[in-house]
Order: C-alpha cells, then structure tokens, then sequence
C-alpha cells in the first residue's frame, strides 16, 4: 500500500513547495474527469509514473500499490463494456459487448487508477507535517467566515496517513484467522460474507484503539488546536514551485485540446 505513505528523498518533486504539489495534483485529477479519451488517459497516466521515477520512487513499488484498486477498475470496465449500447463486437445469448462499452469502461477504469496514483505520487513525496501545513495555508482564508481550516488540516492528513496502517492491520488479522483455521474463501457468497465478521470486529477494534492511542498522544503534548501553533518550517513559494504549476496547467490543457482535435477527426 503506497497511499499514505512518505518516502523521503531530495529530488525535484520532494522539494516543491506542498503547496504547489496540491495544485498540481487538482488540476491532474480535474484533468481525469474531463478527459475521455483511454490513449489520453493512458498518456496522463505514463506521466505521472514518470514523475514518481525521477522523484527516485521505485516503479515496482508504485504499480504494487495499485494493486488493490485493480479489481474495482477490471469490474468497472466489464460493466460498462456489456451494457453501453453501440456496436456490437461480441455477443453469447443476452451479452452484448460493444465498442464504445469498451472505450468508456477503459476510460473508467484508467480514471480510478489515476486517482489513487496521483494521490500515492502527492504523499510519498510530501510529509504529513508538511502536508498539513499546506492545506491550513490554502483552507486559511476561510477563516473569516468560520473555516476550522487548521483543524479539517489535521483530520485529511490523519486519514490519509492512517490508510496504510489500517492495511496492514487488515492483513495481520487475515493470517491469524487463516492460521485458526477460517475458510474465509470457501463456500457460497452467504457463507463468505459471515466469513468476512471475525475480520471486521478486530479491525474495527484496532482502529478506535489507534484513535485512543492518537487521541492520549495528542493530550500528552498539550495540544490546544491551531490557535498561536508554531511552524518548524516555514512554506515558502518560490519561482519553480510558480513554473512548476504553469507547467502543468498548459500540459492537461494541450491535452484537452488534443482530444477535442482528435474528437472532431484531426480536421
């Protein structure tokens, strides 16, 4: 599990202001939505693994991560490739798979993967600290109409970083049970469902445990809110983190007009 998790490092990406890395990303992913072209997607998606590779993250490590998100896509893709009407490719009985089922079901597919990698590239290369800090700048504003911008900071980030340690839990708890002898993957879909109960107990019990054990942490270090907080690093925005930005945003623009040229036939 890759998302949640930070991998320090000291190249171009890791040093861009956190800031800077949240634009990037928003605009990558509103890029996700309003593209629908699978080659274009591919192509966003070619990007941001090369982006992982020269921030030096191994691209092992970042397709492993995406493995549990793989399903749902192949699921999404097989739905959408049996019941878009269009041109029919294949047919067996009530089946009908059709063409343009299987461009949108690509389409959709890429777009779940892209999500989770374009959010596994943003925490592996950005502190929680840091990440933290860079959404309380950009919610600040806020502020003057009531936004507990420091306090949404602190709960998006503990989320995202507790992702991978839930994972983890969950795995540790499959191998006890199947070393006590569970047939967790026996059986019809009824039994595997009550099969799934002294799965979910445990790891619902691990995670308020966590939130316990957070919770009495936080209280030990006299934490009060954002109220006169201090920063150890200060966030400074600097020319690259501007260039970096307008980088991006003529990219994902060049590639939306590449599908409107390709859509109307390259005429």
């Amino acid at each position: 599990m890759t998302l949640g998790q930070y991998v320090p490092g000291e190249s171009f990406l890791h040093r861009l202001d956190p800031r800077a890395k949240l634009a990037i990303i928003g605009l990558a992913m509103v890029a996700v939505f309003l593209l629908s072209n699978p080659w274009l997607l591919l192509t966003l998606g070619v990007g941001a693994l090369a982006l992982g590779v020269g921030a030096r993250l191994p691209l092992g490590f970042m397709m492993r991560g995406l493995r549990f998100i793989a399903l749902l896509a192949l699921f999404s893709v097989l739905c959408n490739a049996f019941l878009t009407p269009g041109e029919i490719v294949w047919e067996w009985g009530p089946l009908q798979l059709t063409w343009e089922g299987v461009e949108r079901g690509v389409a959709m597919g890429l777009r779940l993967v892209l999500l989770v990698l374009l959010t596994s590239l943003l925490s592996l290369t950005t502190s929680p600290i840091m990440l933290c800090d860079a959404l309380e700048s950009l919610l600040s504003p806020g502020k003057v109409v009531g936004v507990p911008a420091h306090e949404l900071a602190m709960v998006s980030t503990i989320a995202l970083r507790f992702v991978p340690t839930l994972v983890q839990e969950l795995e540790r708890i499959i191998k006890a049970q199947l070393a006590r002898g569970a047939a967790l993957d026996r059986g019809n879909l009824w039994q595997r469902a009550r099969a799934l109960l002294p799965i979910m107990v445990p790891l619902f019990v691990s995670a308020f445990r966590h939130a316990e054990d957070l919770a009495w942490a936080m209280e030990a270090r006299c934490y009060r809110g954002g109220e006169g907080r201090t920063h150890l690093r200060q966030l400074r925005w600097g020319w690259r983190d501007s260039g970096a930005v307008v980088g991006a945003a003529l990219i994902l623009i060049l590639l939306k007009g590449g599908e409107l040229y390709w859509g109307r036939g390259g005429s």
